[in-house]
């Protein structure tokens, strides 16, 4: 006799994106990113070499000493590597010890976002990262808007961080994508020097999410900007999955002062055992100094090309695009007054989606967010000759009745 009982964990709904991936294979039987689909809802670039771009290997050498468990924050190849990424190309004043080593960039935001002291107020855009939203909600933690919305095209200034307070007596952390995700704004030079030194005033701090950081042109890092990172609460969050164009190797990482490191090993001890070495040893070999320069400036220019001709395309179209210069994403307004769930059940038809706008909107409004005719459209995964099946289907779906 089987007995039937309530669960014991609460429910947890899936993060934005793999929404609109469940919802896409209800309808269509296909997982987004199989032959035959066309996944501008997806994340992810490439994962074949880009025009001009050095090779990606297809192999790993590992010993049997490999196979043991891996130390809590990282081996020490990949820390060296990661510290010496930093330093030729943005002078940073980093150690191996600075440097934390995750399963990807997301479970290093969650981290950061769970060991928070309980008076920290977070502030977030209010057009960001789907997956922040969900983390921020989980860990309970308590939060306030930066406008980012059509009135300011999507683009707040560090007065508008100002202009907003945390809880009485309270600090604030900034969570910020840099590029952002979704609309691809990008704060450099002077902009993103001044937002770190409002991060590293007493009561303050930054997460500061550069997950695209290649795809702007020329790249930019908020540690080009920081003095002594063991003096501050600042966390520079980075990964291989898009730049490096190996997101199934899983290996993202976390540079921050030395204590906040420490912590993150205790926390890796007991929630993750560490990291796979065979993806250590494989994200290495990306990071050598040629290879990895090599890389930067072809995929700015590939992707810079693919922003230009795909934005010309859906103007052409007749969508508002509000897209900033940096990340693999367009960020717009759809036309007719169409709505971004309306738009993916017709491109469903065609084995296409993007991602629905209201996945962005950090209030999580639905229909009645200000986000609802706004899509993300990746063009991320898009190899050189889709583009004009691409721009079809999208002809096809917004002219269809």
């Amino acid at each position: 006799m089987s007995i039937v009982t309530e669960s014991l964990i609460k429910y947890f709904p899936p993060m934005g994106v793999y929404e609109t991936l469940y919802k896409f294979l209800d309808h269509t039987g296909h997982s987004m990113g199989s032959p035959g689909t066309h996944p501008w809802a997806q994340g992810f670039p490439m994962t074949t070499p880009v025009p001009g771009g050095p090779e990606i290997p297809l192999s790993v050498d590992f010993s049997s000493s490999d196979l043991r468990y891996p130390p809590a924050t990282g081996g020490p190849e990949l820390l060296q590597a990661i510290c010496d990424y930093y330093r030729q190309f943005y002078g940073a004043r980093i150690a191996p010890e600075n440097v934390a080593v995750f399963a990807g960039g997301r479970p290093g935001i969650y981290a950061i976002l769970a060991h928070l002291q309980s008076d920290v107020t977070v502030l977030i855009e209010e057009t960001e990262y789907t997956p922040y939203y969900d983390a921020l909600r989980l860990l309970e933690r308590p939060h306030r808007l930066i406008p980012s919305n059509p009135d300011n095209r999507f683009a707040p200034t560090l007065e508008d961080y100002r202009q907003v307070r945390g809880r009485a007596g309270g600090s604030t952390l900034v969570v910020k994508s840099n590029p952002c995700n979704p609309t691809g704004i990008t704060w450099t030079g002077e902009t993103l020097r001044e937002l770190v030194d409002f991060c590293n005033h007493d009561g303050h701090g930054g997460l500061i999410d550069e997950a695209y950081e290649f795809f702007h042109a020329p790249p930019s890092s908020a540690l080009a900007f920081i003095d002594n990172i063991d003096d501050t609460n600042l966390f520079v969050v980075g990964a291989a999955t898009k730049g490096l164009q190996v997101p199934g190797a899983r290996i993202g990482w976390v540079i921050a002062a030395r204590r906040h490191v420490e912590i993150f090993r205790n926390f890796s001890s007991i929630a993750m055992g560490g990291v796979s070495r065979l993806s250590q040893i494989f994200v290495s070999r990306l990071l050598s100094p040629a290879r990895v320069g090599e890389a930067r400036q072809a995929i700015s220019n590939y992707f810079g090309n693919q922003r230009a001709r795909y934005g010309d395309a859906l103007r052409e179209l007749g969508c508002e695009l509000f897209t900033g210069n940096g990340g693999f994403y367009h960020w717009g307004r759809l036309p007719y007054g169409m709505s971004a769930d309306e738009f993916n059940l017709r491109l469903f038809q065609h084995q296409a989606a993007i991602l629905p706008g209201t996945l962005c909107d950090m209030l999580r409004r639905g229909d009645r967010s200000p986000l609802a005719p706004f899509m993300r459209f990746s063009f991320g995964p898009l190899p050189p000759d889709s583009f004009d099946e691409d721009v079809g289907i999208l002809r096809a779906a917004l002219t269809s009745e």
